[in-house]
Formats: C-alpha cells, structure tokens, sequence
C-alpha cells in the first residue's frame, strides 16, 4: 500500500513562512492499493483532503472517506475535495455512530449547512452516501479495518487498524490517554483498545499534538504527548511511529526540535505534507 499524508496538523490550519516544510493543512491521510493507480480510502478530511485531487490526475474520486470524528479540523475539507464533488465522483463518507443515534448525514449537516455554509452534505455533486460505524471489523475501500473507540474529548472518536493483507497501518490523530489515568510513564494509559491497533502494525500514526512538559496544562482539550505515541509504538512493537496532528502554533523550527528531540528512536517521523510511504 501507499501512504500519502495530505494534511498533519491538528486544531486548526496555520498559514505563513514558519510553516511551509511541514505544511499547514489539518489531517488527511490517502492509501492506495498497490495494483491501484488513485486512492481508494482517505482517512479524515482535514483540508490535506484538497490535495488528494492532484494525485487522481484529473479523475474523479471513487472510493471512501474515513472519519475518526467529527471535530471541525477533520471534516472543514470535505465540500472543498474538487475531485469528490464532482458528477462523475461515486463518494462513500462513513464516521463513527453517534451516541444521540443521529445518522451520519445529519451530524455533518449540523456544521455544514445554511447558515453556516451554502450547501448540505448531500448536494455536493456526484453519487454520495453517508453511513455510521460500529467498532468492529470491516472491508472498506478494498481494505481491512478495525475499529476501536479511543478516548478524546468532545465526540465518539475511533482509531483505526487498516491492511491490504501484507501491510498495515495504525491511525490514531486524535487520542488523550491521560483521560484514563497517568499509565506508567505519566504521560497516559497504554490500554487496551490502544494496544490493539497498534500492536505489530507497520506505521503508527499518532496524535503527538502536545509534549509530555504542556500536558498539565493542556491536555484539557483532548490530546496525546509526543512521548506517549512513541512509548506506545514501544509497547505495541509498531515498525515506525509518526509523529501528527501538530499543535497549530508549533513552527517548522520547532518541529524540527521535536525531531531532534527523539533522534535517538530510529524509526520515529514527524510528519509532514511532503511525506509517502510504499509498505
């Protein structure tokens, strides 16, 4: 499979010279099957999503998109992903099952709609459908998925294991395992439904939006340390760990502190827009 990250920060975009190598649009990752030529499965639609219409080379999407919730920074680049609305786009949108029992297609209508936006979900061009998902196990998009409810604040939100049947990635953008107590290190619990995904995978994809020093003071809004997802990957013996969903003010300079931060961990990244991996 190939793995394009379209988007890797967290919150909100960031714009300007100090974040240009890193990039600036929120979460979106594309996979490919290897005999593919264009993605089949986006996880997020981060405003990254944008940038998945250059790899289609003028075609129309046809395949899945994947959210882990529903928080604006995950969902702000559906109407604008050109590829997707578009006649000849045949678009699957599938989010985590909502506890209210709302169905997928009102819960994102909620924020893009009038007044708040000019169109509804459905009147994007192209055939679309919108439907919820159980944690579990599925084939979506030609892929293997499983599901697991991790914690975070403000909404159901998923992580997720997905296989071509060779390779595997593990995608976790947004995780705050401190909510469950301090674990071992103090940086959160290395539990269960974490372990999971994570264990053997491939790549770990993981929320690294804090450092272990801001998480007293910030983890309020429902985020993971960078120390936590390297630990995980530690723990779960996950080939490489990538360090996303980049706090919104964190610079190109400071990314590149972070990288030297864990440069003794051979196989920890920190992403960026500019990253593909062939598994």
């Amino acid at each position: 499979m190939r793995v394009h990250f379209l988007g890797v920060r967290g919150s909100t975009p960031a714009s300007g010279i100090d974040f240009v190598r890193y990039g600036g649009h929120t979460s979106s990752v594309a996979l490919t099957l290897d005999d593919d030529e264009a993605p089949t499965l986006i996880l997020d639609a981060g405003t990254g999503i944008r940038r998945c219409t250059s790899l289609l080379d003028g075609k129309a999407f046809r395949g899945t998109i994947l959210l882990s919730h529903l928080h604006w920074d995950h969902l702000h680049g559906l109407p604008f992903f050109s590829a997707a609305d578009n006649n000849d786009s045949r678009v699957s949108v599938v989010v985590p099952d909502q506890e209210s029992g709302d169905s997928a297609l009102d819960v994102i209508a909620r924020g893009m709609s009038p007044p708040h936006f000019p169109v509804y979900p459905d009147e994007l061009r192209g055939a679309w459908t919108f439907s919820n998902l159980s944690p579990g196990e599925e084939q979506i998009g030609g892929f293997h998925v499983t599901t697991r409810e991790i914690p975070h604040k403000g909404g159901r939100t998923f992580g997720y294991r997905v296989s071509d049947g060779h390779s595997t990635i593990t995608y976790m953008p947004d995780h705050c395992p401190s909510e469950l107590g301090d674990g071992p290190d103090g940086w959160g619990e290395y539990h269960a439904e974490a372990l999971t995904l994570t264990q053997d995978t491939d790549v770990l994809i993981h929320d690294a939006q804090l450092l272990s020093e801001e998480l007293a003071a910030e983890a309020y809004f429902g985020h993971a340390a960078a120390e936590y997802a390297v630990g995980l990957g530690r723990h779960a013996g996950a080939g490489k760990v990538v360090l996303f969903h980049h706090k919104p003010d964190r610079t190109d300079d400071a990314l590149d502190e972070i990288e030297q931060r864990f440069a003794s961990e051979k196989e920890v990244v920190v992403a960026s827009e500019t990253m593909v991996f062939e598994l």
